[in-house]
């Protein structure tokens, strides 16, 4: 019953199996956050934040496959599905780098990933197709680097999404945890984020903020990702402040 299952299964649906049962991927995405929180008292890096990027990334290429969007994994004579297992393995992995370090962890990242990738990979794909989604996975996580300019509107995605983890302190702006800075005060202000279909493009992510300071979030960091994703013109956003607006801090002092 269980092979029958599996046949049945389609190969999105096994990679996310596998990706939810391995424990050398669930302790990368431990050890990275041992990195950033525990060592470096920075914003976590772990499994949350990964199941938040594969959650927008997933919705974003939804939302640009409804409208037509060529994928990169067209490229190779791949579909929809497989680009869709693309982007579910760029998300799951593209942080894991952390567990070496933070700087050049997109590096670290690429060192790593392909020993994960044989293992979710083998026995779903065949040779060329194993080997091509290898590379448009790697691909993206090397894209999400800030100053590096994506190839491929999966490689976008993951960009886009990796900066979208903002909501209620969870900015991807590095900072001090409990520090009353601008980072810290402006991450606190994102409310919501989501990923609506758009009117004027295919993709419209709404931010609700409770305090004026969230456009930093915006402005920072979300803005010069977003023009270097490649996907500017498929992507509307807007920002509103929901309600009264609402006080952060009661008091910032220079000592």
């Amino acid at each position: 019953m269980k092979k029958e299952t599996e046949k049945k299964a389609t190969k999105y649906q096994l990679v996310r199996r596998r990706i939810e049962a391995s424990p050398r991927l669930k302790a990368l995405w431990t050890c990275s956050n041992i990195t950033a929180i525990d060592r470096m008292h920075i914003n976590d890096h772990g499994p949350v934040h990964v199941r938040i990027v594969i959650r927008v990334a997933l919705r974003i290429l939804e939302l640009l496959h409804a409208a037509g969007v060529k994928l990169g994994a067209y490229d190779h004579g791949l579909d929809y599905e497989d680009a869709r297992v693309i982007v579910l393995l760029a998300a799951a992995l593209h942080d894991i780098g952390h567990a070496v370090h933070r700087e050049e962890h997109e590096y670290h990242s690429l060192s790593l990933a392909p020993l994960i990738l044989e293992e979710m990979l083998e026995g779903i794909y065949q040779e060329p197709q194993k080997t091509q989604v290898m590379a448009e996975v790697l691909h993206a996580i090397y894209a999400h680097r800030k100053d590096v300019e994506p190839l491929t509107v999966e490689a976008g995605i993951i960009k886009v999404a990796d900066a979208l983890d903002m909501e209620k302190g969870r900015a991807r702006i590095p900072f001090k945890v409990g520090i009353p800075t601008i980072h810290t005060v402006s991450a606190l202000a994102i409310e919501k984020v989501e990923i609506l279909k758009g009117k004027e493009k295919p993709v419209h992510i709404r931010v609700r903020m409770s305090n004026s300071a969230g456009i930093f979030q915006l402005d920072s960091l979300f803005k010069e990702k977003l023009a270097r994703s490649g996907l500017k013109d498929y992507i509307e956003v807007s920002a509103e402040i929901e309600g009264e607006e609402k006080k952060i801090i009661e008091r910032y002092a220079i000592e």
